[in-house]
């Protein structure tokens, strides 16, 4: 494998193609774990050796459009350890059940390789995944396809960043209310929203010393400043304030009926813990409930 590409393909990584790769390795794992035939170590020479948990292989699909590649979705590949192979019959059958939901994507496998490790790394900030793409370079005077290493960036839709969003907070298994999970959703916004002020009050602080005379003047950072803030109208359209308040008023309509329904089910749970209360009192004094 080569260093770096030099196509000059843009790619786009979406993160649900994370997701099944790791989803698919985890149920992989899981299953090799709990198996009770199957056994992560060997004994060589009375020495107890562990072995690698086993590679899961998938295929990529998306589209391309010009020189940007976008890698939309993928799904697992049934492989044969003992043979080495892959199912092709299963893999033609996903592809006809992909291609009728998504008739504009088609497979990136074979000029595209995405790979993802699963060794957790603390110190490590980027994601684990590495994208590599398919090259003719000339090796000792003879042409070959080689895979070289390319840079990505993620690219997200609001559906999937509603999406996993919601695997990321999903309910722990241990007994985790839904007060904690709210409260770990309110934070991360409010330091987003606290990072954001941050980075708009050194922006205000440096265009001031600018226009003080204090910091010398920079056209191209004013460019950027003024294409930001030419955005900003945009937002303060008749329109925008209609939907706005629609979806507001939407929000506070869907609290309000979930606050009506938790009171409804407070309310009934009182109501028969009182009833069963005056039961066994009528029970012993002859009086009955009025509820």
């Amino acid at each position: 494998m080569a260093s770096s590409s030099s196509s000059g393909l843009t790619f786009k990584l979406h993160p649900l193609v994370i997701v099944n790769i790791s989803d698919h390795y985890t149920r992989v794992k899981s299953q090799m774990n709990s198996h009770p035939l199957t056994s992560t170590s060997t004994t060589v020479n009375g020495v107890e050796h562990q072995q690698q948990a086993p590679r899961v292989y998938g295929c990529v699909i998306g589209i391309q459009s010009g020189r940007t590649v976008e890698i939309f979705n993928s799904f697992e590949l049934l492989y044969d350890p003992s043979t080495n192979s892959l199912d092709r019959t299963f893999l033609e059958k996903k592809q006809e059940l992909y291609k009728k939901v998504f008739p504009h994507f088609y497979i990136l496998g074979c000029p595209l390789y995405v790979l993802l490790n699963p060794t957790i790394n603390p110190a490590q900030k980027d994601l684990p995944v590495t994208i590599y793409e398919s090259e003719l370079h000339i090796i000792d005077g003879i042409p070959q396809l080689i895979f070289v290493r390319s840079s990505y960036t993620i690219e997200t839709v609001e559906a999937e960043r509603i999406s996993v969003d919601h695997v990321a907070h999903l309910k722990p298994s241990d007994g985790g209310s839904a007060a904690t999970q709210l409260a770990a959703h309110l934070t991360s916004i409010h330091s987003a929203i606290k990072m954001l002020n941050s980075r708009i009050r050194v922006l205000h602080h440096y265009l001031v010393g600018m226009q003080k005379g204090d910091i010398p003047c920079e056209n191209s950072l004013l460019r950027q400043v003024s294409s930001l803030l030419r955005r900003l109208p945009a937002i303060e359209s008749e329109k925008f304030q209609d939907d706005f308040l629609m979806e507001y008023n939407d929000t506070l309509l869907i609290s309000y009926l979930a606050m009506f329904t938790n009171c409804s089910s407070t309310m009934n749970e009182l109501v028969d813990k009182f009833n069963t209360a005056y039961d066994r009192h009528s029970r012993r004094g002859g009086r009955t409930a009025f509820i």
